[in-house]
């Protein structure tokens, strides 16, 4: 069998994500392109081309009318994983293909999930044009973000972020996290004086608050050989995420982009479960 390549893996990727598109056009449902994905379709046409996933930002209503025309669907060659963290209040989700496999080191141990390529869905959240509230979410957001990161064999890279996870063993975690959550979905319905924000990521406070100018309608954005939805003003974003956004990062940094151990687009992750 011909050896299979990171290209053969964006390739699958794309196919579910002209699946997504195609749901979401045809029910008014609003997704954007976010993070690598949208710095790829600028800089480089479409995938970066050592990165292995695609990323977009969904409102939390988008979002739930996209979970539910795609339960109705019921579908036999998608499938739609949701991560929470404490019951109600979602941290991202992933649409994976079924009949394929993309094996992450730190989830290798799980044999009680799918594994299939998948496409990421962040949720983007609204808040307040006020710098307090707006820190409340930003800490708030790193938060739950550790938590998850300490539930998925996570190793940590420095000796604060080992001390973090030591500290948080002492911590009533399901409490704090569902207070946490209920402070980054509390505006979602403000209709004045807000902007977007998306903390759970590596981002810093100021590249996680986006103006809501950015998104007020989404574009077609060229993608490889199709065109998804983003920002409006998709150069103001990668300027606020990246800084100079056509910089080309280093080996090192590109080597670090790539999220699968294993992969394989023609056999199901079932198979190298068993066998690992």
């Amino acid at each position: 069998m011909k050896q299979q390549t990171i290209k053969d893996v964006q390739n699958k990727i794309l196919e579910i994500m002209k699946f997504i598109d195609k749901l979401c056009r045809e029910n008014g449902i609003v997704y954007f392109i976010m993070g690598g994905t949208a710095l790829g379709a600028v800089r480089h046409g479409g995938f970066i081309p050592w990165d292995d996933d695609l990323d977009i930002f969904m409102t939390p209503d988008n979002y739930k009318k996209f979970k539910e025309v795609f339960k109705k669907l019921n579908s036999d060659k998608f499938v739609l994983q949701e991560w929470e963290i404490v019951d109600h209040y979602l941290e991202y989700a992933k649409v994976r293909m079924n009949g394929t496999t993309f094996i992450e080191r730190v989830y290798k141990d799980r044999k009680d999930m799918h594994h299939g390529i998948y496409v990421d869905i962040m949720i983007l959240h609204k808040c307040p044009n006020n710098r307090l509230i707006q820190r409340a979410i930003y800490y708030a957001s790193k938060y739950v973000t550790l938590i998850a990161l300490s539930q998925r064999n996570w190793t940590p890279k420095n000796t604060a972020q080992k001390l973090a996870l030591k500290l948080l063993k002492l911590l009533p975690n399901k409490f704090i996290s569902k207070q946490c959550y209920r402070l980054i979905y509390k505006y979602d319905d403000i209709k004045s004086n807000y902007s977007y924000c998306y903390f759970i990521t590596k981002a810093n406070f100021k590249q996680g608050v986006l103006n809501r100018t950015m998104f007020e309608k989404p574009v077609d954005i060229q993608f490889e050989n199709i065109k998804l939805l983003g920002p409006n003003d998709i150069k103001q974003y990668l300027t606020l995420r990246y800084g100079d956004y056509m910089k080309l990062p280093s080996k090192e940094e590109q080597n670090a982009a790539v999220h699968a151990e294993i992969y394989d687009t023609k056999v199901g992750y079932e198979y190298y479960i068993k066998n690992i």
